[in-house]
């Protein structure tokens, strides 16, 4: 089961993050996060969804170089159920990405870059940024294009995912 002194050190083209995770409140989340992290599933994906003053969103398989599916649209090929919870999504909290229905999450998270309290209770919250402030910061003023979609959210430059390692805490 998952320890709560364990957290996700993610490495960006443009630095680190550290995120500390909510095991008390999505348990189920957390472990499936850390278990796709472990078995390398979000190494060379990128952040392909970026609004600033909003949210960074990753962990799209079709992010990958060589990909042949549409970013954001891709799944681990399950979904899990979602564990929505009294945590606020803030500036740098971690929540789960999902398509319309609540139960549709697979591997694609998202760190707020801002207040988003229209998702609290509708949105997996499962963990929190402890370091690497300045990384989100720098990543969610990369400039954005239109993609395919009607929102200006794809970056321009590709911002990779080039691991996330589940680590114990430092005491």
């Amino acid at each position: 089961m998952s320890t709560p002194n364990e957290q996700a050190i993610i490495k960006t083209s443009l630095g680190e993050m550290t995120v500390e995770f909510y095991t008390d409140v999505a348990p189920k989340t957390v472990e499936n996060f850390k278990k796709l992290a472990n078995e390398k599933f979000y190494d060379g994906t990128a952040f392909h969804r970026i609004i600033k003053g909003f949210m960074i969103q990753g962990g799209c398989p079709n992010t990958k170089k060589g990909a042949r599916g549409i970013p954001g649209t891709g799944d681990p090929g399950y979904k899990i159920k979602a564990e929505f919870n009294d945590k606020k999504h803030v500036r740098g909290v971690l929540s789960m990405a999902r398509a319309a229905s609540p139960d549709s999450a697979g591997c694609q998270f998202f760190i707020c870059h801002g207040d988003a309290a229209f998702l609290n209770k509708q949105y997996t919250a499962f963990g929190q940024l402890v370091a690497g402030d300045s990384v989100l910061e720098k990543i969610a003023t990369v400039p954005t294009t239109h993609g395919g979609g009607g929102e200006k959210s794809s970056p321009i430059d590709r911002v990779e995912v080039e691991s996330i390692r589940i680590v114990p805490v430092k005491e």
